[in-house]
């Protein structure tokens, strides 16, 4: 059973940095069979993806935040990091870090809620 952790902090400044990390137990971030992603949820709105990382480190991100995201990941620690840049209130959000199998089972953190705010 794959289990997701998110941590970083709960609170950002307007135009600084968004970093959050995702720890995974009960299987590897170098693993073929899964699809490692970052979704959030604004305050009265959907989900919303915001990028993907497949076995071998590519990452496709979601074109509307492209330019400010980025996604990395330690092996050796089975972790990926979410780095989101020059961020406003509006990505307020609760943040999650999931993972989809090849039989499209999901597997969801519990989610962290990060607030921009001066």
């Amino acid at each position: 059973q794959v289990r997701l952790q998110e941590s970083g902090p709960g609170l950002v400044k307007p135009s600084q940095t968004l970093s959050l990390t995702c720890t995974i137990s009960g299987s590897s971030i170098t693993a073929f069979a899964y699809y490692w992603l970052w979704i959030r949820q604004s305050p009265g709105k959907g989900l919303e993806w915001m990028g993907r990382m497949i076995h071998d480190g590519f990452v496709t991100l979601n074109p509307s935040l492209k330019s400010r995201t980025s996604i990395s990941r330690d092996t050796a620690k089975d972790q990926f990091t979410l780095q989101l840049t020059s961020v406003t209130p509006e990505d307020t959000a609760v943040y999650y870090c999931a993972a989809a199998d090849s039989d499209l089972r999901w597997y969801w953190g519990q989610g962290t809620q990060v607030t921009v705010s001066s």
